[in-house]
């Protein structure tokens, strides 16, 4: 029995496969000396082989290479970048068509440019793919003008950007919902157990294994940054008003088709303090939002370690999208709390607990969110929330809200 627990968990904890090999050999030597020729036992020799590490007793699962998607960041200004979900294989006018849509840009006058980290410029020809070897030295990717001068002007000091006009108000809230799931589930249904113990317990040399996992923290980040950035663009005190009231029923929805991923992302997004501090919006949102946003506010409390939230998450059934951060955290305390060696022998109590965190991977992906979702999503909303253009520098959000509403 101990044999088969160690064997179920083997593929996630690879460091155990020389206590692996040393459970075999005292194993061997001790059918050798209670196990007659003829014992049922003996017939099972075969299985007892195909269950070693030399088989391949592991699950068959799609390699991620396979249709692998990408977060592509593509800077538009110093301060600001477009994020493309895409195909591996995109090439540079692919790309070049994806942002000129999403900020409503003249592709034919842009061209996208790797800055290496010596600060050097770069053009690269429409055909060529975006991730190649070749580009690996590059630091980000920009697009300029054909003259290679900036596009455009920072975002503080951009008045057209600030004056364009909100798309996100005239979007229906339970779509962009459904494409935020679509997005989230897409990535997490690719997401593979043994990335959680790679990212916790080996964060040095996990490079290549965590690629699903670190998609979806981005993704997560990306996320929040997004609701930041609408809001504090947003000049029109009534239209700020109007995209709270539209982030609050997306949380909810989010919610309700059980993806907390994103969930957590739109409420950590309002609860920022470039934007929380928007006291004159916050007052003008309508008494019943408050107390909605209020309720969803509380299931992010980490009081009693993340209880609310814990609570309302073994409640859901599956297929759901967990909080991915707090399940790291969770591995990694476990991790550091616990002697991997209790005298000279393998803590396996410390590795039950880290499977048992590791296990609420599978069960949440039990079935295919289609089956959840009855809805599609809207072309339109899925190439907008497929392209988020989002703010990633902090002094440039402060300076926005504070513009927005200075401090008295």
């Amino acid at each position: 029995t101990l044999y088969r627990y160690v064997l179920d968990d083997l593929y996630e904890f690879p460091s155990l496969e020389t206590e692996m090999k040393e459970l075999q050999k005292l194993l061997r030597m001790q059918r050798r000396h209670t196990v007659d020729e003829f014992s049922p036992q003996r017939k099972n020799k075969a299985l007892f082989h195909q269950l070693s590490l030399k088989e391949s007793w592991q699950p068959v699962r799609a390699p991620y290479r396979e249709n692998k998607e990408v977060l592509c960041r593509v800077y538009v200004t110093v301060d600001s970048y477009v994020s493309v979900r895409t195909h591996a294989a995109v090439t540079v006018q692919e790309l070049l068509a994806a942002v000129a849509e999403r900020l409503e840009w003249a592709e034919e006058d842009m061209v996208l440019v790797a800055l290496t980290y010596s600060r050097e410029k770069m053009v690269l020809p429409l055909q060529q793919c975006v991730f190649a070897d070749s580009l690996s030295a590059a630091g980000r990717l920009c697009v300029c003008r054909r003259d290679l001068t900036e596009l455009m002007s920072p975002v503080t000091d951009n008045g057209q950007l600030q004056q364009q006009p909100v798309r996100m108000l005239s979007m229906n809230t339970w779509d962009v919902a459904v494409a935020l799931t679509n997005c989230d589930w897409s990535l997490f249904s690719r997401l593979q157990e043994k990335e959680l113990v790679y990212f916790s317990l080996s964060r040095d040399s996990c490079a290549g294994h965590t690629v699903a996992l670190e998609l979806l923290l981005q993704r997560c980040n990306e996320v929040q940054q997004w609701v930041m950035t609408e809001v504090l663009l947003c000049p029109a005190l009534c239209k700020r008003v109007q995209l709270f009231k539209k982030f609050i029923k997306i949380a909810a929805h989010c919610k309700a088709q059980r993806n907390l991923n994103s969930f957590f992302a739109i409420i950590m997004g309002l609860n920022t303090a470039a934007v929380s501090r928007l006291s004159q919006t916050w007052e003008k949102v309508p008494g019943r939002f408050k107390k909605l946003f209020s309720e969803l506010e509380s299931l992010t409390d980490p009081s009693f370690n993340h209880k609310a939230y814990r609570d309302a998450f073994k409640k859901m059934k599956s297929p759901k999208i967990p909080f991915l951060p707090l399940v790291l955290k969770d591995i990694t305390f476990i991790h550091e709390g616990n002697r991997t060696f209790l005298d000279n022998l393998l803590n396996f109590e410390k590795l039950r607990m880290i499977a048992d965190m590791v296990r609420i991977v599978r069960h949440c992906q039990t079935n295919h969110m289609g089956n959840l979702l009855a809805q599609k999503d809207s072309a339109e909303v899925r190439g907008y929330i497929n392209y988020l253009h989002i703010i990633d520098n902090q002094q440039t959000l402060f300076e926005l809200s504070h513009r927005l509403e200075p401090k008295l």
